[in-house]
């Protein structure tokens, strides 16, 4: 973006802004540590996949948006939607609170509804698809080998992984276990068919089967 001022934080250059101050002071204040370390890795790989490959994007949607993509993971999440549109609801509040406009709104809203979505993310605007970039190499390390291995590891120094496997598992297992019928279209099902007895889900052949017209 011209004129946006950069800073570095773990060796990688991102834009030195109020609405990207805000994001990270919001991220701290309502992530547990190791999640609040997983976005920032999430955004500092976005952002680095970024200037690797020459996507033109803008990083402060970038920023907003993976910083904060899971600010309603957690083991106390009761839904009523699906926690990754409950999060794309805030995310794009704050962002409209911070002075973006309803385009820009729209992409962090859209960053943070599909970022565990990749097989739509992935395709999306440059900044929907760098988010999801971002944070699917930080969570099954897509694209893994594009990060050299030397900022992988002043990255992961700076924002440890604090035993994101296990944390991660636990809140995904108790949506399995606290609200199944969010879960039938989503990876969320994988966890509970893994992991948590007597899970057992909707299935979209039965929606189809019983929709209400005579055939």
């Amino acid at each position: 973006m011209p004129g946006t001022d950069n800073r570095v934080v773990a060796g990688v250059s991102v834009p030195d802004t109020p609405i990207v101050d805000a994001a990270l002071e919001y991220a701290r204040q309502r992530c547990e540590p190791y999640l609040y370390n997983h976005v920032v890795r999430s955004w500092l790989f976005a952002i680095r996949l970024g200037q690797l490959q020459n996507i033109t994007h803008d990083a402060e949607v970038v920023a907003v948006g993976t910083l904060l993509h899971d600010i309603t993971l957690n083991e106390r999440f009761a839904g009523p939607r699906r926690f990754e549109v409950e999060a794309a609801d805030l995310a794009s509040s704050f962002a409209r609170a911070g002075g973006l406009d309803d385009h820009r709104a729209q992409l962090i809203w859209d960053s943070v509804a599909l970022n565990s979505t990749p097989s739509i993310g992935l395709y999306k605007e440059a900044e929907v698809a760098l988010c999801t970039a971002g944070i699917c190499l930080d969570v099954i390390g897509w694209q893994f080998d594009l990060i050299p291995s030397d900022e992988m590891q002043r990255i992961i120094a700076e924002f440890p992984r604090l035993g994101m496997k296990q944390r991660m598992t636990r809140c995904f297992c108790h949506i399995a276990e606290v609200k199944p019928e969010l879960t039938y279209d989503n990876f969320v099902r994988d966890f509970g068919e893994r992991f948590v007895a007597d899970y057992k889900a909707p299935s979209a052949v039965d929606f189809v089967a019983d929709a209400p017209f005579p055939e």
